[in-house]
């Protein structure tokens, strides 16, 4: 079943990219590869080292970590899914295909994590105001 859902996500996108591109299949090609190598070589060592700091900086008392690490994730994936809409580095041919405007992608990036961010503080901040034992809180 598992290799099912992998083949169709593979298939999904590389319908995508094939539309995306409009049948530059060099470019699918590059993409895909740079993608992989992109995510195996730099993102994956980088948050395997930001995680790692993380959990050595809270010592004994981790019980915030998940805090920290569940907003933060969220908030990477989604600059990464929407990194060329944030980074303003989209051809005019977003605008002509989606008809909107790329501009203001950054700001509601902002806030969407000061919010993730904000809703696990406040949702830490209650757990111990009730005196709840956070997980792994020493």
């Amino acid at each position: 079943m598992k290799l099912f859902v992998l083949l169709c996500s593979f298939v999904l996108c590389s319908y995508a990219g094939v539309r995306l591109l409009d049948g530059d299949w060099v470019m699918v090609a590059l993409w895909f590869v740079g993608v992989a190598v992109i995510h195996d070589l730099v993102l994956l060592p980088s948050y395997g080292v930001a995680d790692r700091v993380l959990v050595k900086g809270a010592g004994r008392r981790r019980g915030w970590v998940n805090y920290v690490r569940v907003p933060a994730a969220l908030s990477g994936l989604l600059l990464l899914v929407w990194f060329p809409l944030i980074s303003g580095r989209v051809s005019e041919r977003y605008a002509g295909v989606a008809g909107l405007s790329a501009d203001g992608y950054a700001v509601r990036w902002l806030i969407v994590t000061a919010v993730l961010f904000g809703g696990a503080a406040v949702v830490f901040a209650v757990r111990v105001r009730r005196g709840r034992r956070v997980p792994g809180g020493g």
